[in-house]
């Protein structure tokens, strides 16, 4: 009983001791928020990912307008403040390659720019395989899809759609032919893209109903209808239509085996196969932001650079015999998180990523330059746009 009677003056206490501690405060009583500004927090929160060593918060963009209507801001999306903020700058340019920063635009624009570079750019590419001969390993089926796949330089603005009722003309079909043949007794003969050869004038195999029915004055019936050569037009004078790669492998012979083939290029979308897709591949990421959230020296230092498999982080001499971990290289970074996956490391360091701040890569098949399709990409969503609101209207 003496034991029960102790414990219960000291829950006493403690509780006499809390409510000195925490003083009650009248909701009345609390400051006011700053009107038209949010606190430090909340707008680390509205426009960073925050990365932890688990998962990343604050993944989801908040687009309701009066979400911080209580403290004076405007969240609405307003042209005006869209025109002002919205950048494009060019990080790195080479012939099939384009790196580039799209800073103020929210993710579901960058994403229809992905998506109309992978599916509703128009590119050059065979969709028609007539196959006179083929002794080789490879199927026909299987020769025809790789012929498909090998990129074609050359502009496809220059060139129509042909729907079914078309007949293939010099405006919307591409010619080649191949054929290559790997003569007894020598080592096997591999087929490179470069033995495709641009046919200008059209197709040169002859109808199979022609053979016995046209007569020896009558020009020959053939696949196309070309009404004058590809090569008289300016475009192609001087640059005459083949792959973009010579060293393409498709296909290899072996001794005695051939392969006799003519090949139709039409124009057409990457939505409709992939063969038309005029990028390798187009991708975006936030811009990594890594921030020391103290200073960290000596040991410490050179253990958080040694963490980094790409080199973020680097060291500076502060004198006196002393080291400090700086941030040399944040975009590099991959958030693969080893920085802070020790228990500790995330109250030295903070990974985030800017929410509206994207990094875009575009690499170019080469039917045209990266910086072309970017271009061509902007105006198909414009007219999208435009679309909409003349329905709307």
């Amino acid at each position: 009983m003496g034991t029960a009677t102790e414990s219960e003056s000291m829950d006493s206490e403690s509780t006499s001791t809390q409510e000195e501690t925490f003083t009650k405060v009248s909701v009345w009583d609390l400051p006011d928020l700053p009107k038209g500004k949010l606190p430090p927090h909340i707008e680390l929160q509205r426009t960073r990912v925050l990365c932890g060593s688990l998962a990343p918060t604050n993944t989801e963009n908040v687009n309701y307008s009066g979400a911080y209507a209580a403290m004076g801001v405007d969240n609405s999306v307003r042209f005006e403040q869209f025109r002002n903020n919205f950048k494009v700058e060019i990080v790195r340019l080479e012939e099939d390659e384009l790196e580039f920063d799209m800073i103020g635009i929210d993710p579901s624009l960058a994403n229809a720019f992905r998506r109309i570079l992978i599916a509703e750019l128009p590119t050059m590419a065979i969709e028609k395989v007539l196959i006179a001969n083929n002794t080789s390993i490879i199927q026909d089926e299987v020769l025809a899809h790789r012929l498909g796949l090998i990129p074609i330089e050359v502009d496809p603005r220059l060139f129509e759609y042909m729907s079914e009722n078309d007949v293939p003309n010099e405006k919307n079909t591409i010619v080649f032919k191949l054929h290559a043949r790997c003569t007894k007794g020598s080592d096997r003969l591999r087929v490179l893209s470069s033995e495709l050869k641009w046919l200008p004038n059209g197709s040169e195999l002859i109808l199979g109903t022609e053979h016995s029915a046209s007569s020896s004055s009558a020009k020959p019936k053939t696949y196309t209808s070309f009404s004058c050569s590809q090569d008289t037009r300016p475009e192609f004078s001087n640059e005459p239509i083949a792959p973009k790669d010579a060293d393409i492998i498709v296909a290899k012979l072996g001794p005695g085996q051939e392969i006799e083939l003519e090949a139709h290029a039409v124009k057409g979308m990457g939505k409709t196969h992939a063969k038309w897709s005029p990028v390798a591949t187009a991708w975006y990421r936030m811009l990594p932001e890594v921030v020391l959230l103290r200073d960290i020296e000596d040991d410490e230092a050179e253990a958080l650079v040694k963490k980094c498999p790409v080199k973020v982080f680097d060291i500076e001499d502060i004198g006196k015999g002393k080291k400090r971990a700086t941030v040399a290289r944040p975009r590099v970074c991959t958030l693969c998180r080893e920085c802070i996956r020790e228990e500790g490391w995330d109250k030295n360091v903070a990974l985030r990523r800017v929410n509206d701040h994207f990094i875009f890569t575009i690499e170019s098949t080469g039917a045209l330059p990266p910086e072309v399709l970017f271009t061509e990409a902007v105006k198909i969503l414009e007219e999208k746009c435009e679309r909409v609101i003349t329905e709307l209207s």
